[in-house]
């Protein structure tokens, strides 16, 4: 009895990391930053948005670096497609700014530098938790959101096939 005590307890024979392997490219990746926010437009027609920029290296992702431009309004789209057909809870966006959209406001409101960089920090942290996620990941709409330069809305929803 000793004998199998000693062995199911007994620490297993780990490799010691050399200097390489501490500085290899990590064995799967998902990196994806929400950039060079950029305001369109003039008067009732401006609006903001992102560059939207993925690198992996993950199996279920074709394309293996994207950039592609995002508004506000498709992040709120990601997350309502999501919270409709996949399994996960979806974390909440960066709020909707309402006070900040009040005419007569001393200033730029929505379009201010600090409100825009405060609100890109918090879609970077939405959209990497999402992807982060393994049942997402094969989410088609989130495939379309990180990779197709235009979102069809009238796409079929339904989960990526690793092939």
């Amino acid at each position: 009895m000793t004998d199998t005590t000693a062995d199911a307890t007994r620490r297993l024979n780990v490799k010691k990391q050399t200097l390489d392997d501490a500085y290899a490219a990590p064995a799967n990746f998902l990196e994806i930053d929400v950039i060079n926010p950029l305001t369109h437009g003039v008067g009732k027609k401006r609006y903001s948005d992102y560059e939207v920029r993925m690198r992996t290296n993950l199996p279920v992702f074709k394309v293996k670096e994207s950039s592609v431009r995002r508004r506000y309004s498709d992040f709120e789209w990601l997350r309502t497609e999501l919270e409709r057909d996949s399994k996960i809870v979806v974390p909440p966006l960066p709020g909707k700014a309402w006070k900040r959209q009040m005419p007569f406001r001393g200033d730029d409101g929505l379009f201010e530098e600090d409100f825009i960089e405060d609100r890109r920090k918090g879609l970077e942290q939405f959209v990497n938790k999402i992807a982060g996620h393994p049942l997402a990941q094969n989410e088609r709409c989130l495939h379309m959101f990180l990779q197709e330069p235009v979102i069809d809305k009238n796409y079929v929803p339904g989960k990526i096939r690793n092939t």
